[in-house]
């Protein structure tokens, strides 16, 4: 589970996926077991070791409280990773969205809203699930008709919204176009652009894009890299 606070990654993982490469990315470690823990640790990338599901939401509150804007991302290392996700989604009002990335012609559909490069998602409408969602999304806000063909990725963000904590669920997929003789950026939606990007052109985007999207594309391009191998 990837969660996104002010567009920095807050990782929970299991204490056994963690390889050695990884962990010499980060420039903090620290074991729970032997240290207190402290608002002065939340800084670069930190890597927090045998936590719990009261640290994790001692974490979470640190950063709700006041965010550090030393802190580039924490991942938590637990044995008690769905006790830990559970306890976190529980301070929430848990919110489902659902988006994806479109394809045609081995190109990839993306949008400029807000002075950002994002791709086509939005909340799920009451009864509707994930995949009927994000189908629905990519076509009202693109005009773009697309059928589904594989998971991506979930991710996770908060905001605040009327004084309620929000948790945002995003579940994404890959699809592929059936026809974009419509395709259009909706207005009321604040989407100034659309536009198809070969997957060596979207890394410039991405320099003026948020850091779940970022994910995202990591995550496909991941999927890809294991298909081809």
């Amino acid at each position: 589970m990837t969660i996104f606070f002010d567009d920095r990654p807050v990782r929970i993982v299991r204490t056994n996926q963690l390889s050695a490469a990884e962990t010499s990315r980060f420039e903090h470690i620290v074991d729970l077991r032997l240290e207190k823990l402290q608002r002065s640790m939340l800084t670069g990338h930190v890597l927090f070791l045998n936590s719990t599901t009261t640290s994790a939401i001692q974490v979470i509150q640190m950063l709700e409280k006041e965010f550090p804007k030393e802190m580039l991302s924490i991942t938590m290392a637990t044995r008690e990773k769905a006790e830990v996700e559970d306890r976190i989604k529980a301070q929430y009002k848990v919110i489902k969205a659902a988006g994806g990335v479109v394809v045609k012609e081995g190109k990839w559909l993306f949008m400029y809203r807000r002075k950002m490069w994002d791709l086509p998602k939005g909340k799920l409408d009451k009864g509707e699930n994930s995949k009927v969602a994000a189908t629905r999304e990519i076509e009202e806000e693109t005009g773009v008709k697309a059928l589904i063909r594989d998971k991506i990725c979930t991710t996770w963000h908060t905001y605040t919204l009327n004084n309620s904590r929000i948790l945002k669920r995003t579940k994404w997929y890959l699809f592929d176009c059936i026809d974009d003789s419509k395709m259009s950026p909706q207005a009321e939606e604040q989407i100034e652009k659309l536009d198809w990007y070969e997957p060596a052109e979207v890394k410039p985007l991405l320099i003026k894009s948020y850091s779940s999207i970022r994910y995202v594309i990591d995550s496909l391009n991941k999927i890809h890299n294991l298909k081809e191998s």
